[in-house]
């Protein structure tokens, strides 16, 4: 899929990254070249080469050249510190490891104690740049003494081929670790069928070709971003657009110098683009396929975009252990919404994929119904690393338990209503975070919100809200929970409300629910 994207691009773009480009030919030779140096410190087909990059040139470089040898991929989030990097590079049993210069400065140069890596590579996010972009000005690359310089591997074996190899469909593409969301991470096998299968689905459900662009707003560190951005550019053979990390203003700079046709994100990005400077400006008419996933969408965040931008949200879901794409809304279609709860369908499932939706017992039940998401398809993992019990408990017979709960109606549009962990039981009646979340996203002044449960001497657990007001707003705690109150049974408004400046999410987008569960609950209004 790599080598066929770099010879149908040849001269043509296929990295774009501000104002600089690689074509095709590029990409193939700095790979071949990085191959190269990798296989002369000892990287041979299974080993493990962890990426702690951002949205760089480097990360797809250094992911085609790891392929090309047979290694692993295992992208690490750079907003992880040493404890957690050290975690995921003594898991995986990583050989070697490319990073940021400054993030191997500040973090993993002592996270590589007691680690199997033998190599350490650093990179600069000015490498490749002519002219420095207004979200790298406060940069300057450096070059650590005890690391070596992937620039400079790269040119000392430029024109060097590596050994040709051929991997096998059931080899290990990508060790992509958990969110961790609800306990450690572990390491999801993403086979090279996996990779491929998801990739080409990404290509073919909204029908991407050389024609389009591909605008990476996800990261690449994430399963989404490398699927939907990097994979579906090498199987459409199209440019891909890279901005570092994703900043609001950048963004907006980078689709009108680009004019993407096609992007990812999670819809927490979708919203910090409709209150960033000059979006009233902004011009997304060159957005045919615009994607959303990773985290819940209230309807009237989605519409907001919609009627901002002209442009409509198609909705998705996937997971890390599916390779990301599970289910999606078909190109031009409009997701329903659930009368009952408020949400919004996730979609269709994609090509060749199996959803049941299974009761307290594991039997399948009605459409309709409500009960845990259980999945089968091509890109389903096969487990997780070095982690038979959690493999035989998360896959017990071919079918992925996904741990979220829904439902399908009657015409085949999944319904998620939220994490099966996240449920609230509040005297006794069920209570799922995403209702009274959408509720909340309702009112003119709130931006974001993320509901909990807390301890509850009187009702077992009671329902707890984290709002993010939008800039300027008014309006009080109690005022909100009035709001609540007119809206929701007795049981599922919230008893609390805290105003915060911002609400933890992962690399995602996904509400870190066990960060705020850890708060100090704030007292009954």
């Amino acid at each position: 899929m790599a080598r066929s994207a770099c010879d149908t691009r040849g001269d043509h773009p296929l990295i774009r990254y501000f104002g600089a480009s690689l074509s095709g030919r590029e990409v193939a030779d700095d790979s071949d070249a990085l191959a190269c140096a990798l296989a002369e410190r000892g990287v041979a087909r299974g080993d493990r080469v962890a990426l702690y990059l951002q949205n760089v040139p480097q990360m797809p470089i250094a992911v085609i050249a790891s392929w090309k040898l047979g290694a692993i991929v295992v992208p690490v989030n750079p907003m992880l510190r040493e404890r957690e990097l050290g975690l995921i590079l003594r898991d995986s049993g990583a050989k070697a490891l490319i990073s940021l210069d400054d993030l191997h400065d500040a973090v993993a140069r002592q996270a590589l104690r007691d680690t199997a890596v033998q190599t350490a590579i650093t990179t600069s996010p000015l490498d490749h740049l002519d002219e420095v972009p207004p979200p790298l000005a406060t940069r300057t690359a450096t070059r650590p003494p005890d690391a070596e310089d992937l620039m400079t591997l790269i040119a000392g074996r430029r024109g060097q081929r590596p050994p040709a190899l051929e991997v096998a469909p059931d080899d290990v593409a990508v060790l992509a670790y958990t969110s961790g969301t609800t306990g450690p991470p572990k390491g999801a096998m993403n086979l090279h069928r996996n990779v491929a299968f998801a990739s080409c689905v990404w290509r073919d459900w909204p029908g991407l070709g050389e024609h389009d662009v591909n605008l990476a707003l996800a990261p690449l560190f994430h399963i989404t971003g490398l699927i939907a951005g990097l994979g579906a550019s090498l199987a459409g053979a199209m440019p891909l657009v890279l901005g570092y990390r994703f900043e609001p203003r950048a963004t907006l700079d980078l689709v009108a110098a680009h004019r993407p046709t096609f992007t990812v994100a999670a819809i927490t990005a979708y919203q910090a683009l409709m209150h960033a400077p000059g979006f009233a400006d902004a011009d997304f008419s060159c957005v045919r396929a615009g994607y959303t996933g990773g985290a819940p969408v209230a309807p009237a965040v989605a519409a907001a975009w919609r009627d901002a931008t002209g442009v409509p949200l198609h909705n998705a879901y996937g997971l890390t252990e599916t390779t990301s794409p599970l289910t999606v809304t078909p190109l031009g279609a409009s997701a329903p919404v659930d009368p009952t709860t408020g949400a919004l369908s996730v979609g269709v499932p994609v090509f060749d994929t199996t959803i049941d939706i299974l009761g307290d017992d594991a039997e399948r039940v009605a459409p309709g119904e409500v009960g845990e998401l259980a999945v089968r398809g091509p890109q389903v993992v096969p487990g997780y690393w070095r982690k038979p019990e959690e493999t035989a408990i998360a896959l017990p017979d071919g079918r992925l338990r996904t741990g979220d709960v829904g439902y399908i109606d009657e015409d085949g549009w999944v319904y998620l209503i939220d994490r099966r962990k996240d449920m609230i039981i509040a005297s006794g009646y069920k209570v799922w975070p995403r209702e009274v979340e959408d509720v909340l996203l309702t009112h003119p002044e709130v931006q974001e919100a993320a509901v909990v449960g807390v301890p509850d001497a009187y009702r077992g657990e009671s329902v707890a809200a984290y709002v993010r007001l939008r800039q300027g707003a008014t309006v009080s705690v109690a005022e909100l929970i009035e709001f609540c109150r007119e809206r929701m049974a007795a049981y599922k408004y919230p008893r609390t409300v805290e105003l915060v400046e911002e609400i933890p999410k992962n690399a995602a987008g996904k509400v870190l629910r066990r960060a705020l569960r850890d708060r100090a609950a704030p007292g009954e209004a």
